[in-house]
């Protein structure tokens, strides 16, 4: 039984989503203040964290942050911003996907199936016997998936969880295009309104910059998506930046 952190300040608001939640098979736990949802996030370790942007005495953003010092338990942002450039920055925080108030419940629980279905899969990938290095080594680049550390000749990078996942994806499978749909499917795992392909963008430039050295290796491949150059292979045809 998946268990679901609310942290929403809005009681009625908090008490109908945990009554459809529970509907759904899930346990829930229910929090009104930002301080109180980040504690509870450490004692409940919980599947999933519904979490409104809004919040008295830390807010969202804070809230996401500090969770993500210490588990990257997947987080569904709410909140009444609607604008392109908050929906970026509740992402850059580190929460996975993002819902504009007012909502549909139909719409909230259908973005909470499909991100326990993801988190099951990697869980699935996980037990199994994955045929994939838990370390991908590439040069100077050391990715240890299994402790979710990215390093550059041994100076740990300062990723995101996204980040995280996006450089992994390509370094392990190097010299290989994606395009921006699929790596929005991969990485985020489903599809959302509001989150377009210059999401993707976004993460790649700061990514490049994360890398410091290696900048170069993640490619534009022009009217395609992105690639992770092989060893000697950036600055190729299809374009470095």
């Amino acid at each position: 039984m998946p268990t679901i952190l609310i942290a929403e300040d809005e009681r009625e608001l908090n008490a109908l989503v945990r009554q459809h939640l529970e509907a759904e098979g899930h346990r829930v736990v229910q929090t009104f203040d930002g301080p109180t949802a980040v504690v509870s996030a450490q004692q409940e370790q919980p599947d999933l964290v519904i979490l409104d942007w809004m919040l008295p005495g830390l807010d969202g953003l804070e809230v996401c942050r500090r969770m993500r010092r210490q588990s990257i338990v997947p987080i569904l942002m709410l909140t009444a911003r609607a604008e392109e450039v908050d929906r970026v920055l509740g992402l850059e925080v580190g929460a996975d996907d993002y819902l504009t108030k007012p909502f549909s419940i139909r719409e909230l629980l259908a973005r909470v199936r499909a991100i326990l279905r993801r988190v099951e899969l990697m869980r699935d990938a996980g037990a199994a016997a994955d045929a994939r290095p838990p370390v991908v080594v590439d040069g100077p680049l050391r990715i240890d998936v299994g402790e979710h550390v990215a390093s550059v000749d041994g100076r740990t990078l300062e990723l995101t969880p996204k980040e995280f996942d996006l450089l992994t994806l390509l370094a392990r499978n190097a010299g290989r295009a994606f395009a921006r749909d699929y790596l929005l499917e991969q990485v985020w795992g489903f599809d959302y309104a509001g989150l377009d392909t210059r999401t993707v963008d976004t993460h790649v430039l700061r990514l490049r910059k994360k890398l410091g050295p290696l900048e170069d290796r993640i490619e534009t491949v022009w009217g395609i998506g992105y690639r992770f150059a092989r060893s000697g292979e950036q600055r190729s045809v299809t374009g470095a930046r």
